[in-house]
């Protein structure tokens, strides 16, 4: 296959790149791994593009006791080992923003302490009471933490409130069905849908918010997506790590909730939604809603669920899952999950979408492949030319990101000859700067009041209700749980998936 690489002659660029509102952002988990390799980074970041407001603040909230200085220094800590420079000038001026409240996450004391810090705060920056809490915790005590914000009166939802409050709160939301219907409740008695950020890191990288400008706002394309041109669609996310230091979690997770009940699905429904009336929040996410309640009810059948063992990965020996630390001897938890899904609406009715995620495969890749319907005759048979390959559209998410399209075309020489040209964008190549971290956008449009990129609960809801009897029925339980080699591209029981309908897996190699 030949590569034509593609350039952007005079482009015409339009951006609506708002800064954030004033506000002070209440960051609970302040001292986390979260907050020092993606958050103040990206806030840093933010700042350093004139994208933060010059009423902007951050309040470090955690158990340890830490004074002002002590916490500004860990912020200047972090922006040193962080990847993406920032000079030490500005790093400067950022972090004098930022403040640090201790105490116990269950006393209502620590939340009164934070009431009298942005009493305090709000005089110094006028940021006009506007406050964001962002719960950079462990999922069990996110129930505790919002019960306590209803309690100290920092919000609306009870009654008259001082404060403009808004709430982010990472992945995972819910362990089933029960569990996030119940976290919602709680959520729901503080803060009102519109205040609600659940945050989705993926949905902050730069191919996958253009999957919905390379869809919309380009005439070629929309024709073509549909039943009638679109053989199948594929969406992987590989992973070459294995659990790391997160197997007590993980083991208690497991790939179906940890990645397909979110990543996989916002990225199945961004691909497959109908067009929005706008580019509204709500219309966005009311299509995006609309299509997972479209999604043809999951049976055990759709899947199959993996668990690495032991291999090798460049040439490094790999133990398997069930030596990992924190990680159960006898564990039934999947690393490994591939579902074969169909979408029962006009547009792809009868149309697979194959989705697969799992560790300890054999590369870190993350892409969505569209393949194209065969020419439905050859009229280049009589020189042999009788299964003419398939074009494809293949959108990079990572490690690289940009989009590429292959098609046939006729190489120089006297006889018909033919072959595949693959036609590729870079958006390090085309723009030649480093591409912002997905937490960039994410919390800029918090910042903004934008909640397009964010899960509204009926649609996370809807996720939860296609996978919980899956859940319940693979619980401690390893039938048909198969075992992988560490290091492998795929193996038999993912393959037949898509075997069995005549396709197969898009290698994770280059």
């Amino acid at each position: 296959m030949q590569d034509i690489k593609a350039e952007v002659s005079s482009p015409e660029i339009v951006c609506a790149e708002t800064p954030g509102s004033p506000c002070a952002m209440i960051l609970f988990g302040a001292s986390g791994d979260l907050a020092a390799r993606k958050l103040i980074p990206s806030l840093a970041q933010l700042f350093a593009r004139n994208l933060l407001s010059d009423h902007f603040c951050l309040i470090g909230c955690g158990r340890s006791a830490m004074s002002d200085e002590a916490f500004r220094q860990k912020v200047l800590d972090a922006l040193q080992a962080a990847t993406e420079g920032v000079s030490s000038e500005l790093a400067t001026r950022f972090a004098k923003r930022f403040y640090y409240v201790s105490g116990d996450y269950s006393h209502p004391e620590f939340y009164q302490a934070i009431q009298d810090k942005c009493l305090e705060l709000d005089a110094v920056h006028g940021f006009e009471r506007n406050i964001v809490f962002y719960l950079s915790v462990p999922p069990t005590l996110y129930t505790v933490i919002v019960d306590k914000i209803r309690q100290a009166g920092l919000s609306t939802v009870q009654g008259p409130c001082p404060w403009h409050a808004h709430l982010v709160i990472e992945k995972p939301f819910g362990h089933d069905l029960e569990s996030a219907r119940a976290l919602n409740q709680t959520i729901s008695q503080c803060f009102k849908e519109s205040e609600t950020y659940r945050i989705d890191h993926y949905l902050g990288k730069e191919t996958v918010q253009n999957i919905l400008m390379f869809r919309f706002a380009n005439a070629i394309f929309e024709p073509l997506w549909n039943r009638n041109h679109i053989e199948c669609v594929q969406l992987t996310i590989a992973e070459s790590l294995g659990v790391e230091h997160r197997g007590g979690y993980y083991d208690q997770s497991g790939a179906l909730r940890d990645m397909f009940q979110n990543h996989m699905l916002q990225m199945l429904s961004l691909v497959a939604m109908e067009a929005p009336l706008s580019f509204a929040a709500d219309r966005v996410r009311d299509e995006k809603l609309k299509l997972v309640r479209s999604i043809r009810p999951l049976i055990d059948t759709c899947f199959v669920r993996g668990q690495y063992g032991p291999g090798t990965l460049d040439e490094d020996a790999c133990i398997g899952y069930r030596e990992e630390t924190g990680v159960d001897p006898a564990s039934c938890t999947e690393t490994y999950v591939a579902a074969r899904i169909f979408v029962d609406n006009w547009r792809w009715k009868g149309v697979p979408f194959y989705l697969r995620t799992g560790k300890r495969l054999a590369a870190k890749k993350t892409e969505i492949v569209v393949t194209f319907k065969h020419v439905p005759h050859s009229m280049f048979a009589f020189s042999g030319l009788t299964n003419i390959p398939t074009n494809t559209l293949v959108m990079h998410i990572q490690p690289e990101e940009g989009i590429s399209l292959n098609f046939q075309a006729k190489r120089p020489g006297s006889k018909l000859c033919m072959g595949t040209l693959n036609m590729s964008f870079s958006y390090q190549d085309i723009f030649g700067v480093d591409l912002p971290e997905s937490y960039q956008r994410l919390l800029l449009d918090v910042m903004t009041g934008d909640q397009t990129l964010f899960m509204r609960f009926d649609t996370l809801e809807a996720t939860w209700k296609l996978l919980d009897h899956v859940l319940k029925k693979w619980q401690g339980n390893d039938s048909g749980l198969a075992t992988y080699d560490a290091g492998c591209h795929s193996f038999p029981e993912a393959d037949e998936l898509v075997n069995r309908m005549g396709h197969a897996w898009r290698p994770l190699g280059p």
